[in-house]
């Protein structure tokens, strides 16, 4: 095929390009911006688009990359900000109208580490309200679609930011995952997420949700823009000791014995069968994570109930059913449901630590199912039938409630459209989490193709 426009280009290529003046930040920043504005009508994959902050800090990386001194990691690299996150100055509406008029006066802890290695951030990138959700769909406007099928979710709730890098509307996004919300969209959407081991929230963070669960991460469409961004959130490097001996590990083809669409089976297995002949040791197991929703649930309603409460009163009639449900169910929570909870997450959290006591890494699909049109979650998989909440997604969240580091990677399509394979490592190991996911992303060769052909064209470059 022709020759990518720089939209679709990785990180260190368009980095590269920059220092050797070859591109010109701001050019590429412009070039998104018209991008955003051609397309962005068919994905709803923005909430907000900061074209001054943007061109600012465009142009002030073009002045650093004449000056010829050292520059930080991300200088003048486009990405979008999902709207849980505050950047300064700019937009915070959390995907709900009772936010929509809030303006931040500073970064988010991720933001700031994002902005002090040099990124450009085009846009606040569309959400689940509050991040409450495995789709995309709020009060704000339009359900954010599928660069894949613009009718179908592009999963959630970091679903804006997903869909935005895949149609080359940024070149990564920044992400929030406390039950699946990073490594769902980017399974949706055919691209790499990464949700790492999980800590407190920085302190003086505004949103707070999912306190006991949740970690930003990026969406990238490789594994080493995966790997450059998280380095930058982390503050480490991320690059792992050479292993001199094969992996070991721990298959799981449907955790649980949850139904999974066949596409899905067939794709991860063939990932699989290569990792295989690679002389990985591969065993199946059964993953010991039954009670993962009890150990979920009241932690995560409790949350809603202490930090939303107060909005039923006054905007009760603004908020989404799933919303105003889940603030409703809070309620009711008390601190001993909290407290069983959180004893159950400590047993999942062990019997998980035992099993990388066997094995370098687990592996099981991301989803159950593929994107599925607006509003219609599947009821039935596989023939069998499946709750209508987690049915297309139980895979994700029980490793939140161990907070293991965790990736999606694409390793397919089925019907045509992508299907993710989930990577979990041992706590505090993302860079070997994301070694496994380059190895399956070299040996799968998922194609990408497709998506630069329907999305390109609006290039000014």
């Amino acid at each position: 095929m022709p020759e990518q426009e720089p939209v679709f280009w990785p990180i260190d290529r368009l980095v590269q390009a920059f220092r050797d003046h070859e591109l010109s930040p701001v050019e590429v920043t412009q070039e998104f911006l018209t991008r955003i504005e051609q397309f962005d009508d068919q994905l709803h994959t923005y909430l907000s688009i900061s074209p001054d902050l943007a061109l600012r800090q465009a142009r002030e990386a073009e002045a650093a990359y004449r000056s010829g001194e050292a520059t930080p990691p991300l200088l003048g690299v486009p990405l979008s900000i999902k709207d849980l996150f505050d950047v300064e100055g700019e937009p915070t509406t959390l995907g709900s109208r009772a936010m929509e008029s809030t303006i931040a006066d500073r970064d988010s802890h991720a933001v700031s580490l994002l902005r002090a290695a040099g990124a450009t951030f085009l846009g606040k990138s569309n959400t689940a309200e509050f991040g409450q959700s495995a789709t995309t769909a709020n009060k704000l406007g339009p359900e954010c679609g599928n660069p894949w099928d613009p009718r179908r979710t592009p999963g959630g709730s970091s679903g804006g930011s997903a869909a935005g890098v895949a149609a080359g509307l940024a070149t990564g996004s920044l992400g929030s995952d406390g039950g699946g919300s990073i490594r769902i969209p980017a399974a949706m959407c055919g691209l790499v997420g990464i949700k790492p081991t999980w800590s407190e929230l920085p302190k003086g963070d505004a949103f707070r949700a999912m306190t006991r669960f949740v970690c930003a991460g990026p969406i990238t469409r490789t594994v080493a823009d995966a790997r450059a961004l998280l380095s930058v959130q982390l503050q480490r490097s991320l690059e792992s000791p050479k292993r001199s001996r094969p992996l070991r590990i721990a298959w799981s083809p449907n955790p649980e014995g949850r139904p999974i669409e066949a596409g899905i089976q067939v794709a991860t297995q063939a990932a699989i069968v290569a990792m295989s002949q690679q002389g990985h040791v591969v065993e199946q197991i059964e993953l010991p994570i039954a009670g993962w929703p009890d150990a979920f649930g009241a932690p995560v309603l409790a949350d809603e109930w202490q930090y939303r409460g107060q909005l039923l009163d006054e905007f009760s009639d603004e908020l989404t059913s799933y919303v105003r449900k889940g603030i409703e169910a809070g309620r009711s929570i008390s601190q001993a449901d909290v407290d069983v909870a959180l004893a159950e997450q400590a047993l999942l959290r062990t019997a998980i630590d035992n099993v990388f006591a066997d094995f370098d890494v687990i592996i099981c699909p991301t989803t159950a199912a593929v994107a599925f049109p607006f509003r219609q979650r599947p009821l039935i998989i596989d023939n069998q039938e499946v709750d209508p909440l987690w049915g297309a997604f139980p895979f994700t969240a029980p490793f939140n409630v161990t907070g293991s580091p965790a990736a999606s990677v694409p390793v397919g399509l089925s019907e045509g459209l992508p299907v993710g394979l989930q990577v979990v490592g041992p706590h505090n190991r993302e860079d070997l989490v994301l070694d496994v996911c380059a190895e399956i992303e070299a040996l799968m060769s998922f194609p990408n193709d497709e998506m630069v052909r329907r999305w390109s064209g609006a290039s000014t470059h």
